[in-house]
C-alpha cells in the first residue's frame, strides 16, 4: 500500500495573508470561533493587518508556533506557558519595543502581549529574538475575549496599557478601553497584590482613567498625593502636584507614542493601582 504524502502546511505568515479581511482580528493560526466572528459590540481598536516587512514575517514564521498565542476563547493555562512565572497582562504593545525592553530587563515576569496589529507581533518576535528572550508570549485578538473567555480568576500579577487609542471625538469615547465594564472584566483576573498601570498623553483620557480606576474600592491608588509635575493650572494646585497621577517608573521606557505625545506638547501621565 502506498503511503500519501503529506500535505504542506503554509506558514503562519502566509496563513494569516489568506484570513478573510472581515475578521475582528488576525488569529495565529486561524483557530478563532464563529461565535467570535459574529460577536457584536463595541470594540476599543480598529482591525488592522498592515504590510509585514520580509524581517517580521521570518520572525513570524519562525516563532509564533513556539510563543504565539490565537486569542480563539480557549482557557489558557498560565503556570505551563510561562514556566510558573508570575504574569502581567498587557494590552496594546504596538510594535513590541517597549514589550521587548521590559521583558529583558525584568525575565522573572511573564507578559502576555495582546494586540491586533500583524506587523507588531512579527516585529515583537523578533526584537524577543534578538534579546533571547523567552518569558513574552504575544497573543493575537481582541483583548476582551482573553479577559472574559481564557483567563482564569486571580490569574494576573499586573496589567499594563500603555498609550490606548484615546479617542478623541465625544461621539467614539465609548470606545475608549477603559471605562467600568473593563474594569469589571480585569479585576476578577487580578490577583491580590496585582499592578495596574496606565499611561497616555492625552489629558481628557488620563481623567477618565483616574477616575474609574479611583471608583473601584478594590483597587489602591500608589500616589494619590500626586507626581509633582503640576499638570493643572498652577491656581488650581499651587504646590505643583496634580493628585491620584504618578511620576514615570524607571522600568517603563520612553515608547514611539509617548515621544511623539511630547513632540506635539502633549503631558504623559502614570497611574499607578494595585489590586487590594
Amino acid at each position: 500500500m502506498t503511503a500519501t504524502a503529506p500535505i504542506p502546511q503554509p506558514s503562519p505568515s502566509a496563513r494569516l495573508s489568506a484570513a478573510p479581511a472581515a475578521y475582528p482580528a488576525p488569529m495565529y493560526p486561524h483557530k478563532a470561533t464563529e461565535a467570535q466572528h459574529s460577536e457584536r459590540r463595541i470594540r476599543s481598536f480598529q482591525p488592522r493587518r498592515g504590510r509585514m516587512t520580509n524581517a517580521q514575517a521570518g520572525a513570524l514564521d519562525r516563532g509564533w508556533e513556539q510563543y504565539g498565542i490565537a486569542i480563539d476563547g480557549t482557557p489558557l493555562d498560565l503556570p505551563a506557558l510561562f514556566d510558573g512565572l508570575p504574569v502581567t497582562l498587557e494590552i496594546g504593545f504596538g510594535m513590541g519595543e517597549t514589550t521587548a525592553a521590559m521583558a529583558a530587563a525584568d525575565p522573572a515576569t511573564g507578559i502576555l502581549a495582546a494586540d491586533v496589529h500583524t506587523p507588531g507581533h512579527g516585529n515583537l518576535l523578533g526584537l524577543l529574538e534578538r534579546d533571547g528572550s523567552t518569558n513574552v508570549r504575544p497573543a493575537a485578538g481582541d483583548a476582551v475575549i482573553l479577559l472574559r473567555d481564557m483567563l482564569p480568576d486571580a490569574s494576573l500579577a499586573g496589567l499594563r496599557v500603555y498609550f490606548a487609542d484615546p479617542w478623541p471625538k465625544p461621539k467614539h469615547h465609548k470606545r475608549r478601553l477603559v471605562q467600568p465594564s473593563f474594569l469589571e472584566l480585569v479585576l476578577p483576573r487580578l490577583a491580590p497584590g496585582a499592578l495596574v498601570h496606565c499611561a497616555t498623553d492625552w489629558e481628557p483620557y488620563a481623567e477618565q482613567m483616574l477616575a474609574v480606576l479611583s471608583a473601584s474600592p478594590e483597587l489602591e491608588n500608589l500616589h494619590p498625593e500626586g507626581d509633582g509635575t503640576g499638570w493643572l493650572e498652577p491656581a488650581d494646585h499651587p504646590d505643583g502636584s496634580v493628585p491620584g497621577y504618578a511620576p514615570r517608573p524607571d522600568w517603563r521606557p520612553l515608547t514611539k507614542f509617548e515621544r511623539a505625545g511630547l513632540a506635539k506638547g502633549h503631558v504623559v501621565h502614570d497611574l499607578l493601582f494595585r489590586r487590594r
